[in-house]
């Protein structure tokens, strides 16, 4: 499981970026984050130690579902629902749709963390 590169920058200056490579001006080097936060506080909010716990337990379990992922957890559906929502929104997390259920999948569980 690879390590994700998630950067903090003000929310203009990422767009400035974004637009900056839809225009061509900018190509993004190897290495440079994909994920990016506008503050270390949202960032600590989506990675908290519960979140980064979870992320490790869906590494070892490979759970097929969100109920599944609950039982081995002991959080509510709905509540974990939720965060593996936000968790995907960023693209730390995969939420694949399979059959009647929604099988959650961990991209990584250890960061490195640029702040710009």
């Amino acid at each position: 499981m690879a390590t994700l590169v998630i950067g903090i920058m003000p929310q203009a200056q990422i767009r400035q970026r974004a637009l900056a490579i839809a225009r061509g001006d900018y190509k993004p080097k190897a290495g440079e984050p994909k994920i990016w936060f506008t503050s270390m506080k949202s960032l600590a909010e989506v990675l908290s130690d519960d979140n980064r716990a979870l992320l490790r337990v869906m590494k070892e379990t490979r759970p097929q579902s969100i109920s599944a992922l609950a039982a081995a957890t002991g959080r509510t559906p709905g509540n974990l629902s939720r965060t593996l929502k936000t968790m995907s929104n960023y693209g730390i997390v995969d939420l694949k749709r399979e059959n009647n259920h929604v099988r959650p999948v961990a991209k990584a569980t250890t960061f490195r963390i640029i702040a710009a």
